[in-house]
């Protein structure tokens, strides 16, 4: 069965059928697949990746806990909670097992791909501080982890450690300069158990993917509305979000980007997307928190960077590649960029 075939049968489930409404694929997400659906309502249809996502039932729980306690407590804010199906359910499964769940369309609004202004680079943070913000106060030991260690970087480089102990020599050596820096960088991984195991990161419910196509601008003001994609909304610290931004944010040029001479540290996005966070969630952190926010972008950064170069130790086995030395070269391009944000911000141990 065909996926559009999967998606009309699945939304037998909410009500909707073909003969008023008409679908098409959107979206630049690389692990959902993501549908327009136009009627006389307009939807968003989405199936979950569950080789990604193992317990989709968690994402479930989690969007339900923070849309109860927004409605209790922040009435007006734009959450987007999923549409349930005529059962009552607020995802089902197509006859292979996968889930699907639906939400509605915010009209108006747009994604974008890539940070092109300082204005952009702030409402992105403003709107993403705010959500975080918002449920600062709520119960965190209810929300589980729908990806577990996602952020740790302990974990991230045990399996780097892992990788350079089972690959080929032959690896090894094409990737001897990567590996050189990324050891060099090795003392994050020691400040990342300093600032989670010390007390001095509060653990928070964060969203933890925090790219600039994962907030719905306004088409015309280019204001953020609201923020998307919560998958990975579960506990976690500040710094993931923030440093997710700073990585994804200051430099000109993508992960993919092999001329290292054109990634950047852009100060004046730098600037404005802290602003932006900072607006909303200046009251929120502690002045120990703050202390810590230099080493978000770097953190966030080194953790791609070594999770692509462990992958292209064990042979690619994880992120879709489109020539052999792909990993490798997404690997040196973070670490061109954690080397470029540590001398930005003076970064200090």
């Amino acid at each position: 069965m065909e996926i559009n075939s999967q998606a009309w049968h699945v939304l037998r489930e909410f009500g909707i059928s073909a003969d008023k409404f008409s679908i098409e694929k959107i979206g630049s997400g690389h692990i959902n697949f993501t549908y327009k659906i136009d009627g006389p309502q307009e939807y968003v249809l989405q199936l979950i990746n569950k080789n990604v996502f193992k317990n989709p039932e968690i994402i479930a729980n989690n969007l339900r806990l923070a849309a109860d306690y927004l409605n209790q407590h922040y009435p007006g804010y734009l959450f987007l909670s999923p549409v349930k199906t005529l059962s009552g359910a607020e995802m089902t499964f197509d006859e292979t097992g996968n889930p699907w769940r639906l939400f509605p369309y915010i009209p108006g609004t747009i994604t974008l791909d890539k940070v092109d202004t300082i204005e952009q680079a702030f409402e992105a943070a403003r709107g993403f501080g705010e959500l975080t913000r918002k449920l600062d106060g709520i119960d965190d030991t209810k929300f589980a982890a729908t990806i577990p260690k996602f952020q740790d970087l302990t974990w991230r480089f045990e399996q780097l450690q892992t990788a350079l102990k089972n690959t080929t020599d032959e690896r090894k050596q094409r990737a001897a300069d990567a590996i050189s820096k990324a050891l060099q960088f090795s003392f994050l991984a020691d400040d990342y158990i300093r600032f989670t195991s010390g007390g001095i990161l509060k653990p928070r419910i964060v969203h933890n993917d925090t790219k600039i196509n994962n907030i719905l601008f306004h088409a015309q003001t280019q204001k953020a509305v609201c923020v998307i994609d919560l998958d990975t909304l579960m506990p976690g610290y500040f710094i993931y979000d923030l440093g997710d931004m700073v990585r994804t944010f200051v430099s000109p040029v993508g992960e993919g980007e092999t001329d290292l001479s054109k990634v950047d540290f852009r100060k004046p996005f730098y600037d404005a997307m802290l602003e932006g966070y900072r607006s909303q969630m200046n009251d929120c952190l502690s002045d120990a928190e703050a202390e810590v926010i230099p080493f978000a972008g770097m953190m966030m950064t080194y953790i791609m960077a070594i999770r692509f170069l462990a992958d292209f130790l064990n042979g690619n086995i994880y992120y879709q590649i489109h020539y052999p030395e792909e990993n490798l070269d997404r690997a040196n391009n973070q670490l061109r960029l954690v080397e470029l944000i540590g001398k930005a911000l003076n970064y200090k141990r």
